[in-house]
C-alpha cells in the first residue's frame, strides 16, 4: 500500500523525455569534488555543456550524439538522463574546447598564481587565506583559500613567490 502511494507521487510528476532527430541538447558533466566550475563551487556552479545536435537514436531511451573533435575520447552515445532540451539562447552556451574534459566527462581546475594574501584575526588563532587564480577562470573569479591546504595540494604556487 504504501509502494502504491509512493508511485502515485512520483508518477504525477514524471514525465517521459523524448528527443527528435536534429533536436540540440545540453549534455551534463560531472565535476571532481570540491573543484570550482566556471567561478562557481557546489550548487551554483555550471553542469552542461553544449549544445550538441542529436543523430540517431539508438534505442528507447539512448541518443547518439554529433561531439566536438576535442571530446572524440567520449563515448557519443548518451542516456536521456543525460541529456537536457536546448531552448536557444546565447548566454547559455559554454564552450568545451576552454575546458580538458576526461573521459568520465570530468575535469580539473588548476592553480595558477596568487594574487594576494590576507591573515583573519579569530580570537584564539589567525587564519591565513590567499587569493588564488584558477585555469579557465579570469582575475574576476579568483577565490579566496586557506594558506596551509593550499600548501599541501600545491607547493610550487609558494616556490615561485618566495613566500
Amino acid at each position: 500500500m504504501a509502494q502504491s502511494r509512493q508511485k502515485s507521487y512520483s508518477d504525477k510528476r514524471h514525465r517521459d523525455l523524448e528527443f527528435m532527430i536534429g533536436d540540440k541538447v545540453f549534455l551534463k558533466v560531472s565535476p571532481i569534488k570540491g573543484a570550482m566550475r566556471f567561478g562557481n563551487k557546489g550548487k551554483l556552479s555550471t553542469r552542461f555543456i553544449g549544445p550538441y545536435e542529436i543523430i540517431e537514436k539508438k534505442g528507447k531511451v539512448t541518443y547518439d550524439l554529433a561531439l566536438l573533435i576535442e571530446l572524440s575520447s567520449v563515448y557519443s552515445v548518451f542516456y536521456v538522463s543525460m541529456l537536457r532540451k536546448y531552448i536557444h539562447d546565447e548566454s547559455h552556451i559554454i564552450p568545451a574546447d576552454t575546458i580538458e574534459i576526461k573521459e568520465g566527462l570530468t575535469y580539473e581546475d588548476v592553480p595558477i598564481e596568487i594574487l594576494d594574501r590576507q591573515v583573519r584575526k579569530l580570537r584564539t588563532k589567525d587564519i591565513t587565506s590567499v587569493k588564488v587564480l584558477w585555469s579557465n577562470h579570469d582575475s574576476k573569479e579568483a577565490t579566496w583559500e586557506v594558506e596551509e591546504d593550499m600548501r599541501k595540494k600545491y607547493p610550487y604556487l609558494f616556490e615561485e613567490q618566495g613566500m
